[in-house]
């Protein structure tokens, strides 16, 4: 490359984000290169910490569990930004919004009439046993027939240039406080990007949140309460939930702040007792009740899930939803396209095998050193092997829990996720990274141009997740 900067990049053979393989940049990612290829080493040095000292006096935080480093930390930012052009982000915005319609179909049907079910479409089995399936909640009705509000599909780019789905989460997806803020790092510090590239803004997450929250209230006569209930400040996403129940100027919660009364759900203020008609739960269904799920969780609202079934409160995301982020699940969802909208998928999954078939599960044990398996339920990085990597003990170890298990199983292709320039130790150098849309579904679909990108940190790596070493850029949908 013929700046400084980028002396010592080479393009990766698979997918580059910004550069052709003729080491050309791609055209829609000129104005940045045009603006760093001015900037030496220690002026981009400086930046990148301008960067790191906006989240450190901002305190844009993320917690580790069980790291001996301590819990709290800053969130790891790259100030190279991911650029999208009008016509990907229109096709990744179609696609996802054809996903979070059918997965909300889905959910509806399997809490009612179950047709997918009994026709076969999809195994009854699979669907029942279910970590996050709730059938004591079969016939409820939720707020707009919306199980789904808040939706963060992960995306990957592969070596040959396709976007595929790789999981979707449905119950308390995280991460959107830190594209937000991300975005604000990198105007204060590169404010000549911004001059030169026409970038859409994402600045309206927020108020698009609390539209859908007053949206499915219960009660439509007065403007509804809405707040955030957050399991507290050990978890991991606890600077999101301040940051959004800030930004969007309602009430952030405990369990302890709610009480139910006649099945109603009330908060208690200095000036007594409120009710609450929408409550943003980032705590998952568990914990939420003592009195329904787990009888030991201090952390939710005695009484809560009454309320619920009585259509005194709406819950965002609804209760139950969790059998859809089942990685199982994803396996069905292009299935679950054609059954409900009779269309075929716009973005396709990577291929996936069950571990509960017997062929699938015999192919896994004789590929486990090529393959990705996956826990159904965990997230996070947590739970996984990265067979390729993978040393012998733990490929054994895996052996044995599909073999013990194979429900709580699947096992996928290594993706050649794309790679984009990172700065890492002082140097220009190539990282893979994938995608997380937050899409929203209240009166209509919205969905935020672009999304969190997250980077494997170290060279090699395909793990980006912030829990295993991993952090983000800024990305840009361009006009």
């Amino acid at each position: 490359m013929p700046n400084s900067l980028f002396s010592g990049y080479s393009p990766w053979a698979g997918y580059d984000e910004m550069f052709l393989p003729s080491c050309e940049v791609r055209p829609h990612c000129k104005g940045i290169f045009d603006v760093f290829e001015q900037l030496a080493g220690e002026e981009f040095e400086n930046r990148k910490a301008a960067c790191e000292s906006y989240f450190l006096r901002h305190g844009i935080t993320f917690n580790v569990y069980h790291d001996q480093q301590g819990t709290e930390r800053i969130f790891p930012f790259d100030p190279v930004p991911r650029v999208l052009t009008s016509a990907e982000w229109e096709h990744l915005e179609m696609g996802l919004t054809q996903r979070i319609i059918a997965l909300n179909l889905f959910l509806h049907d399997i809490y009612h009439d179950q047709h997918i079910l009994n026709d076969g479409t999809i195994p009854r089995h699979y669907v029942e046993n279910a970590q996050y399936y709730r059938p004591e909640f079969r016939g409820v009705e939720v707020p707009k027939d919306i199980y789904i509000h808040i939706c963060g599909s992960d995306l990957v780019r592969g070596g040959d240039g396709v976007y595929y789905v790789l999981e979707d989460n449905g119950r308390c997806p995280s991460g959107a406080s830190y594209l937000l803020e991300n975005r604000n790092a990198l105007k204060r510090a590169f404010p000549a990007l911004f001059e030169q590239c026409d970038v859409r803004p994402i600045d309206d997450y927020p108020r698009e949140l609390l539209s859908m929250l007053r949206y499915i209230s219960p009660t439509r006569e007065t403007e509804p309460t809405c707040v955030l209930l957050t399991p507290g400040c050990y978890n991991s996403a606890y600077f999101e939930h301040c940051y959004l129940a800030r930004e969007m100027g309602i009430q952030i919660v405990e369990g302890s702040d709610l009480v139910v009364i006649d099945s109603f759900v009330f908060m208690r203020t200095t000036k007594g007792l409120q009710r609450v008609d929408v409550i943003y739960r980032r705590i998952d269904d568990d914990f939420i009740d003592p009195t329904v799920f787990r009888k030991d969780s201090v952390l939710g609202v005695p009484g809560l899930m009454k309320a619920y079934r009585a259509g005194n409160v709406a819950l965002a995301n609804a209760v139950g939803t969790g059998v859809a982020d089942d990685k199982l699940m994803y396996t069905f969802v292009p299935k679950m396209i054609e059954y409900y909208l009779g269309q075929d998928a716009i973005l396709p999954n990577v291929e996936t095998y069950l571990a509960s078939e017997k062929t699938d599960l015999s192919h896994i044990l004789d590929n486990l050193p090529k393959l990705v398996v996956k826990a159904a339920n965990e997230s996070g990085g947590y739970g996984m092997l990265m067979g390729p990597t993978a040393s012998k003990k733990e490929i054994e170890s895996f052996r044995e829990k599909l073999i013990a298990d194979p429900r709580n199983y699947i096992a996928q292709p290594v993706v050649s996720l794309s790679q984009s320039p990172t700065w890492c130790d002082g140097a220009m150098g190539g990282r893979h990274l994938d995608l997380r849309p937050y899409i929203i579904y209240g009166e209509e679909v919205k969905i935020v141009p672009g999304g969190l990108t997250r980077v494997a940190l170290k060279e090699g790596s395909l793990v980006v997740n912030s829990s295993q070493g991993g952090g983000s850029k800024d990305t840009w949908v361009l006009r």
